[in-house]
């Protein structure tokens, strides 16, 4: 991750030159997220589904060439999905269960990436590309739409915002089509797929002891705005 925001952390720095203009925007990003999640077979951690997930916020292009963009904002996203696992009742008869877990997380999300225009394949639209990543704080955590959940195996109740890391960090690629409507209004359209590259449980390891789980965000979204 450290090579990846290098790059784009130096681009951001040639930002303040006379010639650089900056754009900004609105946009919204309806997603299909779900949870990427792994262990060994003791407990068998998989992925069960995925879920419908909403975002949107602020966007700020600033380009540093007529083709070339360095694309941040702020924005609130919502990620999650369903996993799997075994487990084992904490009793005197250690009954074997399997358990369903639906997790839902709101993230702020500050996004940085490099967007690439092509020049106008048609009149007053261009083609753009986006790569780079962002970083997420999680800002509210739902289990089976609750902020509490109690673990089936130990009776334990626990806040939902405990079995999620403190922070995530995606991989972003995406492309669309950007349209100019006026001397300084664009709208655009876009898909983007997102993969999570940190490991957000932040529960079974720490506090059930369960060994080698990892659990990843992914989400493809359709990015629509429009920037004045």
């Amino acid at each position: 991750m450290k090579k990846l925001l290098l790059p784009l952390l130096a681009l951001a720095a040639t930002i303040g030159t006379a010639s650089a203009q900056v754009e900004i925007g609105l946009k919204i990003s309806p997603a299909i997220t779900s949870l990427r999640a792994e262990s060994t077979s003791t407990n068998a951690f998989s992925s069960d589904g995925s879920q419908f997930g909403f975002g949107g916020g602020l966007v700020v292009d600033y380009f540093f060439g007529e083709n070339y963009a360095f694309s941040t904002g702020l924005l609130l996203t919502g990620k999650g999905g369903t996993i799997n696992y075994n487990d084992v009742t904490n009793d005197a008869i250690q009954q074997p269960i399997g358990v369903k877990l639906p997790i839902t997380t709101q993230y702020l999300e500050l996004p940085l990436t490099v967007k690439l225009f092509t020049n106008e394949i048609a009149s007053a639209t261009r083609i753009y590309f986006q790569v780079g990543g962002s970083l997420n704080v999680p800002i509210g955590t739902r289990i089976s739409k609750n902020k509490f959940y109690v673990d089936p195996a130990t009776a334990t109740e626990n806040k939902a915002s405990d079995y999620v890391y403190f922070i995530d960090a995606d991989a972003l690629a995406g492309a669309g089509v950007e349209y100019q409507l006026g001397k300084s209004t664009k709208v655009f359209a876009g898909l983007s797929y997102h993969r999570g590259l940190v490991d957000i449980d932040h529960y079974f390891e720490s506090k059930r002891d369960f060994k080698d789980v990892t659990i990843k965000n992914s989400g493809v979204a359709l990015d629509l705005g429009i920037k004045f």
